[in-house]
Formats: structure tokens, sequence, C-alpha cells
């Protein structure tokens, strides 16, 4: 991730949609599965913004992250549980310490995800779950996942099968932002049309749009308590242990 990238996140995770959106989800999911009170792992945690909801949630919390200044700025927030590691490396955590696990648009940023998945297993006390959110369809790899650090995009099968050979089993997995996926779709094909060097700041929006895109995401979100949502540019997943 780069530098400017954390600092545009610190601004806009309060009050853009898409990170609001996100974490309306992953809370609801967080509270229906694992109550609090209880340990909260959040591995990658970008400007802390995550933590600090989970926490005012009833939650502990901890998280890792790779990036120094992401830490650091963490920790200017109260955050005193942070630290910086690589996530392909073994947890500084002991072993069913934790309710649950988030790692969200964080697998698809290493090498080998699988190896972060099995961490993230070995911290989950028994009956904890492990949260992943992560970009969908290959086909749309392009300019921007290229300027985030992207290994790949990911079909539900391909993260079934990475949860698998984690020793986790999937509960729970659907698509979300759906709404957003028939301009994503044109505005990528449009880029690969013309190839060119691009950040990674998220597109501007205005107010209104922003209501607007959040509306969408409540309702989105209340219908996938129903049913899986078949299509969207991000997908969502809720891992347990696998019995072995």
């Amino acid at each position: 991730m780069e530098l400017a990238h954390l600092h545009q996140l610190s601004k806009l995770e309060q009050t853009y949609w898409w990170h609001r959106a996100k974490r309306a989800l992953v809370s609801r999911w967080l509270t229906e599965t694992t109550p609090a009170p209880g340990l909260v792992i959040e591995g990658g945690i970008g400007s802390a913004g995550n933590l600090l909801a989970f926490q005012e949630l009833g939650y502990d919390v901890a998280g890792l992250d790779i990036m120094p200044e992401a830490v650091d700025y963490g920790r200017q927030l109260g955050l005193d549980r942070v630290a910086v590691h690589d996530l392909e490396q073994d947890w500084p955590f002991e072993p069913e310490s934790a309710a649950a696990v988030v790692l969200l648009d964080v697998i698809e940023h290493v090498e080998h995800p699988i190896h972060v998945l099995a961490h993230a297993r070995r911290c989950l006390r028994p009956g904890g779950a492990v949260i992943v959110t992560v970009p969908a369809y290959q086909w749309l790899y392009g300019d921007w996942d290229k300027a985030l650090g992207h290994y790949r995009r990911y079909s539900r099968s391909m993260l079934k099968r990475q949860a698998a050979e984690a020793g986790l089993e999937v509960q729970r997995v659907t698509h979300w932002n759906s709404f957003t996926l028939p301009a994503a779709m044109g505005i990528r094909t449009w880029q690969k049309l013309r190839p060119a060097a691009r950040s990674a700041e998220f597109p501007e929006v205005s107010g209104l749009v922003n209501r607007l895109l959040l509306g969408c995401a409540a309702a989105e979100r209340s219908l996938s308590q129903h049913v899986p949502i078949p299509c969207g540019l991000s997908i969502a997943a809720l891992l347990t242990k696998a019995s072995r």
C-alpha cells in the first residue's frame, strides 16, 4: 500500500461509503457470530478505523501491519496492541486466544495467502471465526490493482480452496458491492484499452452520491441476510476451524 493511500484512508474511512458499508457488514457478522467481549485481531490495520469501531462494540482489539506508518498512526489513536509484522510469518499471539480475526481486503496483497489464513486459524479460540473480504473477478484485474499491490483478484471457489488448505471451513460466503459492478466493468474495460500508470486513490463522489451508495449497500446487506448475493465487486466470507 502506498503511503499516500494510507493518508487518504485515514481521512475517508469514517465517511466514504465503501469503507462504511464494508465495516457495517463485518460488524454485523462479528456481533452475530462471536458477540463481545473477546479479542478481535485485525491483520492489516490500515488507518485503524476498523479496530476503533470494533472497540466501540465492546471487543478487546489488536492488530498487525507491515507498514510502520500504519502502526504508528494506530498508536496515536490510542491503540496499544498494534505491531509491525509480516502476516506471512508466525503471528505474535497465543494459540486459541482470539474470538475473531478479520482480514479485510488483505490477502490479495500477499504472495502466500494460505500461510496468512493458517496463522489466523491458529489464533482462534473454539467457536471463533475468521472474516475475510477480497476483491472479485480476476478478469477485472488492471491498473487499479497494480497500484494497490494486488497479486490477484478472487472467485468464490478460489477463496474456498485457500480456506480449506489453511484448515478453515466456509460457513458463509457472499458477494457484496453488486450495485457498482456495471460501472466498474465499463471503467476497467476502458482502462485496459488505454493502459497508463494510475494512482490507488478512491474516486471522489458528492455527498448526495455517497448517501445513495450507502443506501444501496444497506439494502444489499439486508438482502444478504436471506440469500447470498450472486455477483459483486467484492467477496466476503465467514470461516471457522475445520475439524481435523
